[in-house]
């Protein structure tokens, strides 16, 4: 996400603003991973993406296929964990939970920092035995965005396989992250936007605040499911702005909601339920991809046909690079057969 948070210092609290502006540049700084990801290093499986144009089918899928491997893949600087589809071992999601993911799913997924940054803010998780998947783009000054988002992901993760419903486990990762911004101590709050999948067999759930999106492509049409939690969504909302429009706005990129710096008592968790049949997909993306990438591109590079899941996300990451790549660049495509 772009940027750091303006905020209002208050005897030596903060009160988080109604609105967050996304700016072109921050303060980074270092980040210990240990603080979010103590197991990480040991994690088997580090790949580190290179975004290539597409190739004939033959490569293309041969590379598809080193890119999804069995076990947990971790990816540039520690902002993904993702478990492949069809990996075997126990099933992580709790006794309680009802949660089983159907036994013909596929998924693709990829993060780039984009040609404008030094910092990748964005994480995400992709686990097919959990049925679960989420992106989050993280804010913040001094590399706090990606403290924040990692949270977000780590959290959520945990509260999944505890059982807790989905919903709920995003409001559990906006408390966490709250608490450690105070612990902290930072003049900026830490934050991060968050979009999440769980599946069940032909049905699915998905829960988000913030901009980061989620798509579902469906007998050859594109469908946003998430509402943008933005100002200009609010002004399009009112009839004032249209879609195309908003894409040129200069207030295009003031998020509204946000885990860890919205107001715990006026944070929206937005969710909706629906089937995924045979052949529909589920991409949840950064909005560095919406930035670069309109729906109609994105629907048009979903249309190519004899494509894999991966396939799929290196070819839209590949678009937002061409279309500037101006912010960190996420997306996971889940398939079902």
């Amino acid at each position: 996400m772009r940027g750091f948070l303006r905020h209002l210092a208050e005897r030596g609290g903060f009160e988080p603003p109604r609105r967050y502006k996304r700016l072109p540049d921050f303060e980074s700084g270092t980040f210990n991973r240990s603080a979010t990801s103590p197991d990480g290093p040991q994690c088997p499986g580090d790949v580190h993406h290179t975004v290539t144009r597409p190739q004939p089918q033959a490569a293309r899928a041969g590379a598809a296929k080193a890119a999804i491997r069995p076990g947990v893949n971790r990816h540039c600087d520690a902002h993904a964990w993702c478990v492949a589809a069809g990996r075997s071992g126990r099933d992580d999601g709790g006794a309680s939970s009802p949660w089983r993911p159907g036994p013909m799913l596929e998924f693709g997924h990829l993060t780039h920092v984009g040609l404008r940054r030094d910092l990748n803010e964005d994480t995400y998780y992709g686990d097919s035995e959990l049925g679960l998947w989420l992106v989050a783009d993280g804010m913040g000054g001094h590399a706090c965005g990606e403290v924040a988002s990692a949270l977000a992901r780590e959290t959520i993760v945990r509260e999944i396989r505890a059982g807790t419903p989905l919903a709920q486990s995003v409001r559990i990762a906006d408390e966490e992250i709250i608490k450690t911004s105070r612990r902290c101590n930072d003049t900026l709050p830490m934050g991060t936007t968050v979009v999440a999948a769980r599946v069940l067999g032909q049905r699915f759930e998905v829960a988000w605040v913030g901009d980061s999106r989620a798509y579902l492509w469906r007998d050859g049409r594109l469908a946003q499911l998430s509402q943008d939690h933005s100002y200009v969504q609010e002004l399009i909302a009112q009839g004032t702005l249209t879609s195309e429009q908003a894409r040129a706005h200069p207030h295009r990129n003031v998020v509204t909601q946000a885990l860890g710096v919205t107001d715990p008592a006026h944070l929206n968790v937005a969710t909706m339920q629906g089937e995924l049949k045979s052949g529909m997909q589920l991409l949840l993306c950064s909005d560095g991809l919406t930035e670069e990438v309109d729906d109609a591109a994105i629907a048009a590079t979903l249309s190519q046909a004899d494509c894999s899941a991966q396939e799929y996300v290196e070819c839209l990451v590949a678009a937002a690079l061409d279309g500037g790549g101006s912010d960190n660049i996420t997306a996971i495509l889940v398939r079902s057969y």
